[in-house]
């Protein structure tokens, strides 16, 4: 296979943090007035939400309140971070079509598997909560080791936001770090404590919308600068290698690749290991499902966000693929520019004021976005499953209310400070995934095995996820950092770290079941798959029996038309 220059060396980062000091955006008083009205919205919503606060449901899950369509595109927007657009796009720039992989192996069947199959068990069961879950299904060891690895992950991933807010707005605005990280952390904690969930899934659905008309523009006088799409392909051709534009070339087990990985981990580590563990089982994410108002929008909600899911790789995509046609050399250390500078360098050389000021605000729309589901979801978890359980029991509703609203601004504080502990790593995306791989994982492992297996013990949650979460460590900063195993990239690694997560999780589940006592039957109604519960015996409200709205038919036509978009990328 044909190793592109561009590409080389194999353990380069894919996105470095800082990015160049040329990117500075010529912003006029245009584009600052629209980045003042969106903040001025955000509030509004902030305070329009508190209206509807009225009790701890309400508070931490919009009351069970909303329509699909909403909890649709907030689920989407609440993973659709910064840190995926401007980490996506330099990984497209470094990497090329192999970037598909992330949505349409590593989202899209993951998503449908949520709202086909877990979605019942999660809204049926009436839990405010991921960790919630396992409480009912293992016992109480289990559920506060997860409340306690998700609140700690969520404050992690909320910092890697800020952090990546902040040097973004540094490079492009000239404004200090320090200055954007206390500003972003306002609103995202403004919103928050105003108006509880409420506030920021309607902010999420608002940013949505305006980070596709930062992106949209982008990527079309992107392509128009190169020729179109088969100028593009032509281009990066040459210059990169056939493999560039294909997702599956040289993905042969014992080929090279830049990205380190070949078919075989691609549809474990990433397609089931890190997919389905980050999608069915991040509260991030399913927290605004849990915030429909009946079963079928909850099933429907990982459903709707998966079809804009899978064309918004096309928005983070193409920008990298620009950005290495246009500068073929772009990212490597012989060059001005690193992978994260491709979208603000397009921003820089593309967009006229007013667009521009719409760009700017749609990557902080994005940053906050990412950090607001973090925030939204570190509260109810620390509130509803670590302190109203274990530390102050059988209090008024209206304590859990205030005492919510006080530890979303510990979040955001504590986001703060984390914000600064992602600066010593040198890429964004790997180090997420990283996190991804040690939290989310082996609690992956434990749902999967508690939801299938009726004979897994009340004990072999809590011993499954102490095993997956030390083999993925393991994995990495041993096996990987210390190079008692070669892997040619951290994103490599990562997936190898999910996958023996995963299998140590599994391995002691199976074991601790084999000597220790299962739950009762009658306990585990409405939690293990072949059971149910009153709540998923919910028929569908007025509306939701047409034919278009089946779970089956989206979640199908999700998978397929996934699949599909392949089909281009494949020869």
């Amino acid at each position: 296979m044909h190793t592109p220059t561009a590409l080389t060396p194999l353990t380069r980062p894919a996105a470095p943090v800082h990015l160049a000091a040329e990117l500075r955006l010529p912003t006029n008083w245009l584009d600052y007035t629209i980045l003042g009205i969106y903040f001025v919205v955000v509030l509004g919503i902030g305070f329009a939400a508190r209206r509807s606060v009225k009790t701890s449901l309400d508070f931490f899950l919009s009351g069970r309140s909303l329509p699909a369509w909403v909890t649709g595109l907030a689920f989407i927007a609440a993973n659709l971070g910064a840190t995926e657009i401007l980490g996506m796009a330099a990984n497209s720039a470094q990497y090329g079509v192999y970037t598909t992989h992330w949505y349409w192996i590593g989202a899209i069947p993951a998503m449908v598997f949520l709202g086909l199959v877990m979605m019942p068990f999660y809204y049926g069961s009436k839990v405010r909560s991921v960790p919630e879950f396992l409480l009912l299904r293992f016992d109480r060891a289990a559920h506060l080791l997860s409340s306690v690895l998700f609140a700690f992950a969520a404050v992690l991933i909320a910092g890697v936001n800020l952090y990546a807010l902040a040097i973004v707005v540094e490079a492009l605005l000239g404004w200090p770090e320090w200055v954007a990280i206390v500003v972003a952390g306002f609103f995202v904690l403004a919103y928050i404590t105003l108006g509880g969930l409420s506030s920021a899934i309607y902010n999420e659905v608002l940013q949505f919308f305006v980070i596709l008309a930062a992106l949209i523009p982008i990527t079309v006088l992107g392509l128009r600068s190169v020729g179109g799409w088969d100028g593009l392909s032509d281009k990066l051709t040459a210059s990169h290698g056939d493999n560039f534009m294909t997702a599956w070339g040289g993905t042969g087990i014992g080929s090279d690749n830049p990205l380190g990985a070949n078919w075989l981990t691609i549809v474990l580590g990433l397609g089931f290991v890190l997919s389905f563990g980050y999608w069915t089982t991040n509260f991030a994410e399913v927290q605004r499902a849990l915030s429909a108002r009946n079963l079928s929008a909850a099933q429907r909600t990982p459903l709707i966000a998966a079809f804009p899911k899978i064309f918004i790789v096309f928005l983070v995509m193409i920008p990298g693929l620009v950005v290495a046609a246009l500068i073929p050399r772009f990212g490597t250390p012989g060059s001005d520019y690193q992978y994260n500078d491709a979208i603000p360098y397009l921003m820089q050389q593309l967009l006229p004021n007013g667009v521009l000021g719409i760009a700017v605000t749609g990557l902080l729309a994005a940053f906050m976005a990412g950090m607001a589901a973090n925030v939204s979801s570190f509260n109810t978890v620390f509130t509803a499953d670590i302190w109203a359980k274990y530390v102050v029991k059988h209090r008024e509703d209206a304590y859990y209310v205030r005492f919510g609203r006080l530890i979303t601004a510990v979040g955001v504080l504590a986001s703060i400070g984390t914000a600064f502990l992602a600066s010593s790593f040198s890429n964004i995306m790997s180090y997420l995934q990283t996190l991804f791989s040690f939290f989310n994982v082996p609690m992956f492992v434990v749902f999967i095995i508690g939801m299938f297996w009726k004979r897994a013990s009340m004990k072999s949650g809590f011993w499954g996820l102490v095993a997956g979460t030390t083999a993925a460590m393991v994995n990495y900063f041993v096996i990987y950092k210390q190079g008692i195993v070669d892997i040619p990239s951290d994103q490599g690694a990562n997936f190898v770290s999910a996958i023996a997560g995963f299998v140590a999780g599994a391995v002691v589940m199976v074991a601790v079941s084999l000597f220790t006592a299962p739950k009762p039957a009658e306990e585990l109604q409405g939690l293990v798959y072949g059971t149910r519960s009153p709540g998923m015996a919910e028929p569908p409200a007025e509306g939701d029996d047409a034919w278009y709205r089946k779970p089956a038919l989206l979640g199908w036509g999700a998978v397929i038309l996934a699949a599909a978009c392949y089909i281009p990328f494949s020869f």
